[in-house]
């Protein structure tokens, strides 16, 4: 029995002392662990590859869903054609399973495969649109597991003939899912637009989806605060409907917020009759707050 005992304590002494030498071991060489796992992680991140021809990529993003990325790339890819209309200009919407921008746009065909086999955008405004909205039925739900969701975004961006575009607008889905994640990890992104409104819920989120963006080094250029008030129709005073929090965002965001838009029927009646309203109200108070939302694009990509 005493034989068992000491055989036991043996063993017990014999892992302690192994133990030790392992943490010790760590504790040495973790600088070199550390560069090993950076290197493995390094080797599993897909190459960026950019689009032919096109020379920037801005994305519209926001981790909240319901703030207005749609409407906010839809206009701010017209204004763009407004004041550059020598350039070409692209809009892509990577919302896989709720495309809007068919609507948005007034574009309801199917893209023509030219020679090269490529899918040719639809244009409208002097926009040139994809979106898989334009690939499935009106009312066909788009009911996909992850590996299908990632060709067909694949499709989207590879296998459409763009041209010579100065600026590609990309419409994302809410949230830091799959294709987002893959949208920043393939392509050389120039920068992106945050898009909130201005309700703690929103706010929240909207900062959990820059963490992303922070981590993979992609430029914030500055936030877009959506639905932010009303303007009252008697005294013409703009009334907020959901504080200021937009502005501690900024802050610890280190941007600035590029405009404040308001909660206006006409922009959305605009965008369900499928007329941004920078094109069917140009001179309006909105049309001028999108406007200045693209000229700072424009001026974060010349001063880039």
């Amino acid at each position: 029995m005493l034989f068992f005992i000491k055989r036991k304590n043996f063993f017990i002494h014999f892992k302690k002392k192994l133990l030790l030498q392992n943490l010790v071991h760590l504790s040495t060489d973790n600088v070199d662990i550390n560069e090993k796992r950076q290197q493995l992680m390094s080797r599993g991140l897909p190459k960026q590859k950019p689009i032919t021809g096109v020379k920037n990529i801005i994305l519209v993003s926001s981790g909240k869903g319901g703030v207005g990325k749609s409407t906010t790339s839809v206009n701010i890819a017209t204004v763009l054609k407004h004041i550059n209309p020598n350039k070409g200009i692209g809009l892509l919407d990577t919302d896989v399973f709720g495309p809007s921008i068919p609507l948005m746009m007034n574009l309801n065909d199917q893209p023509f495969i030219n020679k090269e086999n490529l899918m040719e955008p639809l244009v409208n405004y002097g926009v040139k649109c994809m979106s898989m909205g334009f690939l499935v039925g009106k009312e066909a739900p788009v009911i996909w597991r992850g590996l299908m969701v990632m060709q067909a975004l694949e499709k989207l961006i590879r296998q459409v003939h763009w041209g010579t575009l100065e600026y590609l607008i990309v419409d994302t889905p809410p949230g830091t899912g799959d294709t987002l994640l893959s949208l920043v990890q393939n392509l050389p992104i120039t920068g992106v637009v945050l898009v909130t409104t201005p309700q703690t819920a929103a706010l929240e989120v909207t900062k959990r989806g820059a963490g992303l963006f922070k981590k993979l080094n992609v430029p914030i250029i500055g936030l877009v605060e959506n639905m932010n008030y009303i303007k009252c129709t008697a005294c013409f005073k703009n009334i907020d409907l959901f504080g200021k929090g937009t502005t501690k965002l900024a802050h610890e965001l280190s941007c600035s917020i590029l405009a404040s838009l308001p909660l206006d029927p006409g922009i959305s009646s605009s965008t369900n009759e499928g007329i941004p309203i920078v094109a069917s109200d140009k001179e309006s108070d909105v049309s001028k707050l999108y406007e200045i939302i693209a000229r700072c694009i424009i001026k974060f990509v010349e001063n880039k």
